[in-house]
């Protein structure tokens, strides 16, 4: 009897060490940095940077409790929230942070948890916005001066977030955009510059047009008057060379020159079928139809008087 007793003992004696052991070993990751407390007072931080190493510990247990927190990055994504530019412009702002745990004890007295921790910080990070991009302009946070007031709002955020201990790494504005219903006016007023650019190069264009088609037509014109004087001195000059050579003709052989024209009259006078003349049969000409040496027709004589 006495030796069932003592082996209820020990084994009763062997499950309160287990137990023990199991209530004051715990582990820290290599991702994770804990806070050791006992009754509710901070005893020591582990596996915070730079200072101890993940791994196995101990604590008294009943008496100590392990709080764990993240050692990695953690992200903060920020509702979409209107902001005021220094133009008067109303922009809405979408941004993102990546932040870390830098001290885990100030972290555990100022939030205590991450869900607290995000609420603070986005509340941080909307007034820090708000204040830096007051100060540029629309172009400026859209475009030129973007990077450098993502450094001024980070700034901001980690002079206030320290007091967490938690330290900003990282912070964008992902998009910065009109609103809707300004996003359709400046599109409208974009569409409405873009039609009068347009019309204006198409007035101009006709401008142009017209300008190189009076000068076409002025051209066309100059070239048929100068093309009609030319037509007309060569006709002149053609009709003086041929006046020429007809009297150089007629010169040399006036009987001939004076036979020749005669026929060119008779060819062009009678072309006709059913042509009509009224002339004197001993006219000038019809001299060659009376003689064919083209002489004269004497003159009728007289007739007596008294006859």
């Amino acid at each position: 009897m006495n030796g069932n007793a003592l082996r209820t003992g020990l084994v009763v004696l062997g499950v309160l060490v287990l137990v023990l052991i199991y209530a004051s070993a715990f582990t820290v990751g290599q991702t994770q940095q804990a806070l050791v407390l006992q009754f509710g007072r901070v005893r020591t931080v582990l596996n915070q940077a730079g200072t101890d190493k993940p791994g196995l510990y101990f604590k008294l247990p009943f008496f100590e409790s392990v709080v764990l927190f993240e050692k990695r990055l953690l992200d903060l994504d920020l509702p979409v929230q209107t902001v005021l530019s220094a133009d008067r412009q109303n922009l809405e702002v979408d941004a993102f942070a990546r932040y870390k745990i830098s001290d885990p004890l100030r972290f555990y007295q100022a939030v205590n948890n991450i869900q607290v921790a995000n609420q603070r910080l986005s509340s941080f990070t909307n007034a820090a916005m708000r204040n830096v991009l007051a100060s540029a302009s629309r172009d400026a946070i859209v475009r030129t001066q973007r990077e450098g007031l993502m450094n001024r709002i980070q700034e901001d955020v980690n002079r206030q977030a320290k007091n967490l201990g938690i330290e900003i790494v990282d912070l964008r504005l992902t998009r910065v955009d009109l609103p809707a219903a300004n996003s359709q006016a400046v599109y409208q007023r974009m569409r409405t510059e873009r039609e009068r650019e347009a019309a204006d190069l198409r007035a101009n264009g006709n401008q142009v047009a017209a300008t190189i088609k009076a000068k076409a037509d002025r051209d066309v014109t100059v070239l048929l008057a100068e093309a009609n004087q030319k037509a007309d001195q060569l006709r002149g000059q053609g009709e003086a060379d041929r006046n020429r050579i007809l009297a150089d003709a007629f010169g040399q052989d006036p009987d001939f020159f004076a036979f020749y024209r005669s026929m060119q009259a008779y060819e062009k006078g009678l072309s006709g079928s059913d042509t009509r003349l009224v002339i004197s049969p001993g006219s000038e000409f019809f001299r060659y139809f009376n003689d064919p040496q083209g002489r004269a027709r004497p003159a009728a004589a007289a007739p007596a008087a008294g006859q």
